[in-house]
């Protein structure tokens, strides 16, 4: 193939996939430095690690979406739509983040029957709860909430914490303004929201699209991620 044949696209997601994989192995080196921190009594490094292990959390999963938006545009991504257990869905994502919750302190509350199913694509909606975790671990001061019921015909799914909640700008737009523009004093792109929202209206059900929605209040008193699946 001729340098003319590759696209700038292809290029990028090729190299996006291998930046992913050298993240996945700084971040394991992380934990294990941290973890040996900790266990020598070096609170100070164990503290400055936790940091940066979150956020090489939160570069990973960004590359994760990116690829996915980018399989997305090319309609090469392969929907797979089934009826999972969602108890189990949020199990496993709780699992995946647990080293970054367990290093920061952050106590999980998970309220979802046990036999509550619904339609969704699986490893897309991981990705969803993971974008919502990082943010919730971002911003709470030390609790997350996910919940999850069927209510008029459609999953709700929601992730709150007790942090300070969305600013007034976010709120106007759901959150999907912040994917319109990079706020250079936090570093957001906005691109977990637009991920989110992209995922959710893939999932469709007689005329009905899923949607994204964020607000503050709910349990806590901080922000409110909510999924909804028709």
């Amino acid at each position: 193939m001729s340098m003319e044949e590759i696209s700038f696209t292809d290029l990028m997601a090729s190299s996006i996939h291998d930046m992913k994989n050298s993240v996945n192995v700084q971040v394991h080196a992380l934990e294990q430095i941290a973890t040996e921190a900790k266990a020598r009594g070096d609170l100070e490094a164990f503290n400055s690690l936790v940091v940066v292990i979150a956020q090489a959390h939160r570069v990973n999963a960004n590359l994760i979406q990116l690829l996915s938006l980018y399989k997305f545009g090319k309609s090469t991504y392969p929907l797979d739509i089934q009826e999972y257990s969602v108890a189990e869905l949020i199990a496993e994502a709780v699992l995946q983040q647990r080293s970054v919750l367990d290093f920061k302190g952050i106590s999980v509350a998970v309220d979802c029957a046990d036999d509550c199913y619904w339609y969704f694509d699986h490893d897309l909606m991981t990705g969803v709860l993971l974008n919502a975790l990082n943010n919730a671990c971002s911003y709470t001061h030390d609790k997350v909430r996910i919940a999850a019921q069927v209510q008029g015909g459609a999953l709700v799914l929601r992730v709150e914490d007790n942090g300070p909640g969305y600013p007034a700008q976010m709120l106007q737009g759901h959150g999907l303004g912040a994917s319109k523009g990079v706020n250079f004093s936090n570093g957001s792109t906005g691109l977990g929201f637009y991920f989110s929202a992209q995922v959710a209206q893939l999932h469709q059900n007689q005329g009905r699209l899923g949607t994204l929605t964020i607000d503050n209040g709910g349990t806590y008193g901080g922000g409110c991620f909510v999924v909804t699946l028709p």
